[in-house]
Order: structure tokens, then C-alpha cells, then sequence
């Protein structure tokens, strides 16, 4: 096996993922996991027997991957060996376990409002009403730009975001006014030949004299860290608890699971309904059978056939 073996299948890998229009989260996911597969080997994958798929599944397994990288991981080797590679026979051989179902992680409205109430600047107040008071993902919220934003319509729209779905929000008065005062004390450093409507609302700092770039999702997340330390919230949350915060409250509220399901752009209603798990006001809302034994029964009302003829 040569030395230029493992760089060409890699190229050839990546060639394949672009011509099925894998995005870059994927792509970079892929070529990790076969990274990872070639350094157990200590050879080039496409060497691989059954009995190496078979080993390196148990190596994950006894070393404590987690289900979910361990998932992870197998789905690039199937790539790689179904797609790239055409052995038909190992990605037979690759397994996938089932996940455990968590319920997401929510705050309250009490604790929402602390938490923009204490955002350290206006920049941070305006992200994170995007991300709670529309529930947008952290990368939806830093790729907005002026187009997105229609003011006429009341709606923000979500271009190509994942699954490459659109979709539209709502935009609130107070979310558009937040917007309206950023749009005066944001940062125009990459404006420059760039169109009104193609401007991000969210540049990123290193902009220069080249293209602009947006903000990246890690300065959004540390935004949120310390406006939760701020408010005081010690749950073990992160910045996509504001989305399913989001969902939450809107259910609490008597909001059309239908709805919900549309404004998250969930493609399955099950995604959405797991929300129904976390939604503590609801749940605590429904009067337990215990108390009802406590209660006189309730008289049963005669219909009128079951009344005595005078």
C-alpha cells in the first residue's frame, strides 16, 4: 500500500459526497470517522476485512463511546464502503444502535425573561431573542441576513437550513425593534460592495476588506453561558434548550402541535410531540385519579326515558 493511498481515497470520498450534495457538517463527520477507522487499522481502509469491522465496533463498544458517536462513526464507514468503495459486503456488517430517548432540556419563562433581562449587550439580547422568541437553531440565527428580515409580512425567513428546507417564523414587534436598534449600532466593517439585502445581520469580527463572514455559532454560545450564569440559572443547559424552550411554551399555551411542528420545520410530527413530555404546565395542569378518590362520585342525570311515566 503506498503512501499516497489513504489522501486519494479520501478525494475520492469527498468527491463522492459532494456529487450526492452532502453539507460540510457531514462531510467533515465522514472523513473523521474514516480517520478513526484507518488509525485502528494502522492501514488504509480499503484494506479492511469483515472480521476489522467487526473489531473496531467492539473497540468502540469496550472503550466507552458513547451510542450516539458510536452511530456516528459507523455511518461514515457505511459511506465509505457502500458508496466510495462498493464492498456491498462490509457495510452489511455495520450495525447501528438504538439511542436513548432524552427529553430535552427547558427553562422556565421566568428564567427566559432573566436571561435577556441580564444579556451583557444589545448584540447578545437581540441573538438570544432570536434564538427563544423563534426558535432558531444557533446556525440560523448567525447566517440571517437583511433579505430574511420582511418586516411587511411579520416573518423572518429560514433559507435552506437543515434538511435544505425553507421555512418562516413569526417577527414580533418587540424581536423587529430589537432588530431596527442593532441594524443602528451594528458593526459595517464588510459592507463594503457588498448589497443591502445580501448583508449579514451578524458579521462576524475578523470581517476586513475581503468578503464578509457571519458570526460563528461558538461566540452565540458563549453568549448565552454568560447571560445564563447572569440570571442565575444552574440548569445544565446550552444555547439549543432556547429552541426547545420555544416549542415548550408555545404548547403550554394551547398552540396547535401542527403549528409548532411547522415553525421548528420538523419533517416528522413525532419530533415535535416529544415536546408533550417536557411540557410541565400541561402535565401538572391534569388532576391525578388519586385525588379524585377523595371526591364525592358525581350523580348520574336520567335521561328522560329513564324517568317515570306519571
Amino acid at each position: 500500500m503506498t503512501t499516497d493511498a489513504i489522501p486519494a481515497l479520501r478525494q475520492r470520498m469527498i468527491e463522492d459526497m459532494t456529487a450526492r450534495q452532502l453539507g460540510p457538517h457531514s462531510q467533515r463527520s465522514h472523513i473523521y470517522s474514516c480517520k478513526r477507522f484507518a488509525a485502528f487499522l494502522k492501514r488504509s481502509p480499503d484494506t479492511a476485512t469483515l472480521e476489522d469491522i467487526r473489531r473496531f465496533q467492539l473497540y468502540l463498544a469496550e472503550t466507552g463511546t458513547s451510542i450516539c458517536n458510536r452511530n456516528r462513526v459507523m455511518t461514515g464507514l457505511r459511506f465509505l464502503f457502500r458508496v466510495t468503495l462498493r464492498r456491498l459486503d462490509l457495510a452489511a456488517e455495520i450495525y447501528h444502535l438504538r439511542e436513548p430517548q432524552k427529553i430535552p432540556q427547558v427553562i422556565s419563562p421566568d428564567e427566559a425573561r432573566r436571561l435577556l433581562a441580564v444579556a451583557g449587550s444589545l448584540k447578545a439580547r437581540v441573538l438570544l431573542s432570536l434564538s427563544y422568541g423563534c426558535g432558531l437553531r444557533a446556525g440560523e440565527v448567525v447566517r440571517l441576513k437583511v433579505k430574511h428580515i420582511d418586516s411587511a409580512q411579520k416573518i423572518i425567513r429560514v433559507e435552506q437550513s437543515k434538511g435544505r428546507k425553507d421555512r418562516n417564523v413569526m417577527l414580533s414587534p418587540e424581536t423587529l425593534d430589537l432588530l431596527r436598534q442593532w441594524w443602528r449600532d451594528r458593526p459595517t466593517r464588510g459592507d463594503a460592495g457588498t448589497p443591502l439585502q445580501a448583508r449579514w445581520l451578524f458579521p462576524s469580527k475578523k470581517s476586513g476588506r475581503g468578503a464578509s463572514k457571519p458570526m460563528t455559532t461558538r461566540q452565540l454560545s458563549r453568549l448565552f453561558h454568560e447571560a445564563a450564569d447572569a440570571a442565575g440559572i444552574r440548569k445544565n443547559v446550552t444555547l439549543h434548550a432556547l429552541r426547545h424552550s420555544f416549542a415548550t411554551h408555545l404548547l403550554e399555551r394551547g398552540t396547535d402541535i401542527r403549528i409548532i411542528q411547522a415553525l421548528l420545520g420538523h419533517a416528522k410530527l413525532d419530533a415535535t410531540a416529544r415536546y408533550t413530555r417536557v411540557a410541565t404546565g400541561m402535565i401538572a395542569a391534569i388532576e391525578s385519579p388519586l385525588d379524585l378518590l377523595s371526591q364525592p362520585p358525581k350523580k348520574l342525570k336520567r335521561s328522560r326515558k329513564d324517568q317515570p311515566s306519571a
